[in-house]
């Protein structure tokens, strides 16, 4: 069954590809004399090699767009519902919500304070209060997006050799996450407020932060890795294996990192359902204040959560090739479509004026071309 839901993913995948023959003018293309591979064109021609670029950068760049909802108040009848909809998420929802997350964060610092500075001799018994003042915060913050979260399948344990892996969609997964389980997340160092929390309070619950551009944080994080999966006593430590956040149509690769530290692997699979808001989280193009801005004046954040069956790498099985088996389970079970992209590659790529300018640049030439004949 579940091979054939991986190939019934991978035709999927297959239709969603661009065709170059769309592209080009009705007649233009001709039976060959003798069988002419892709290959051949592109050795020969760099305007072809452009193209091919071109299509297979707009098939990566789709894992990052975000997709507007279609209009709906588009009539006479339909605009004053519309108005009044907004009247209520701005007027009555988002400043009730504000208040439940103020009253929220008002019970956390006055219980977080006296907990972290009061019990320094009581390490054990103040991580498990310092565990559960967590959970609580981010119970708020679901709260706040009156957030509507169905969770599949046994909660997790505090178990030595285990790590769990999910795929992410926005920062918010995190706070999905931990408001069931207290997790040490692995996560690039933000700066502002969220720096400031994950430098005091998360780093209560394990957490490890890490920065992309230093070459020599990743053997420290690497080291921290295996050092927190050893503990007994440790939370579960959640992993975001793609590295970066995709728009939860699509899976990108994930990396091998946690899953070459010899211990079992947990998948987790999250799927918003976009009815009232898309989750998705374009850092480059909003800040996270902003994005929760946008999901507290939205009707409700719909999710489904699925604890999946751990697994174990096979013998003579790659930490590579276990790390897609794992992704093959995840994008199954929530749906995603798979793509063979890097997703740090999103941090390295052209502008999107440089790319443009290529892609106009391209456009003349074919008319250009076209033109002569």
């Amino acid at each position: 069954m579940m091979m054939s839901n991986l190939k019934s993913s991978s035709s999927e995948l297959d239709l969603d590809r661009p065709n170059l023959e769309d592209y080009l003018p009705p007649g233009s293309i001709q039976q060959p004399h003798a069988k002419l591979r892709l290959r051949d064109l592109l050795d020969i021609s760099p305007t072809l090699t452009e193209a091919a670029g071109a299509i297979i950068d707009d098939s990566f760049t789709r894992c990052f767009k975000s997709n507007p909802p279609e209009p709906w108040n588009w009539n006479i009848y339909l605009f004053p519902l519309w108005c009044l909809g907004v009247l209520v998420r701005y007027g009555i929802l988002f400043p009730t919500r504000v208040i439940v997350l103020t009253i929220g964060w008002i019970i956390f610092l006055s219980c977080y304070i006296p907990v972290h500075f009061l019990l320094k001799g009581h390490d054990k018994f103040r991580k498990k209060l310092e565990r559960c003042l967590v959970e609580l915060i981010c119970s708020f913050f679901v709260a706040s997006w009156t957030g509507v979260v169905k969770y599949h399948g046994p909660r997790p344990s505090i178990r030595p050799k285990q790590v769990f892996v999910a795929n992410h969609t926005s920062m918010i997964d995190f706070i999905i996450l931990e408001q069931m389980t207290a997790f040490a997340v692995i996560m690039q160092k933000h700066p502002g407020w969220v720096g400031l929390l994950q430098s005091t309070i998360l780093e209560g619950v394990g957490c490890i932060w890490f920065n992309r551009s230093e070459a020599k944080d990743r053997e420290i994080v690497a080291r921290k890795l295996r050092q927190h999966v050893e503990g007994a006593d440790n939370n579960p430590l959640l992993i975001f294996p793609e590295g970066t956040c995709v728009n939860n149509h699509y899976t990108v690769m994930f990396k091998k990192g946690a899953f070459e530290l010899g211990c079992t692997v947990c998948p987790v699979a999250i799927k918003y359902n976009k009815i009232f808001v898309d989750a998705f989280w374009n850092s480059r193009k909003q800040s996270f204040t902003m994005h929760l801005l946008q999901l507290m004046t939205s009707w409700a954040v719909v999710c489904d959560v699925w604890y999946l069956e751990p697994q174990n790498i096979r013998p003579g099985e790659t930490p590579i090739e276990f790390a897609e088996r794992v992704r093959d389970i995840i994008s199954v079970r929530a749906g995603l479509k798979k793509v063979p992209w890097d997703g740090y590659l999103k941090y390295s790529r052209p502008s999107p004026k440089h790319r443009e300018r290529k892609q106009q640049s391209f456009a003349e030439s074919v008319l250009r071309r076209l033109e002569e004949k």
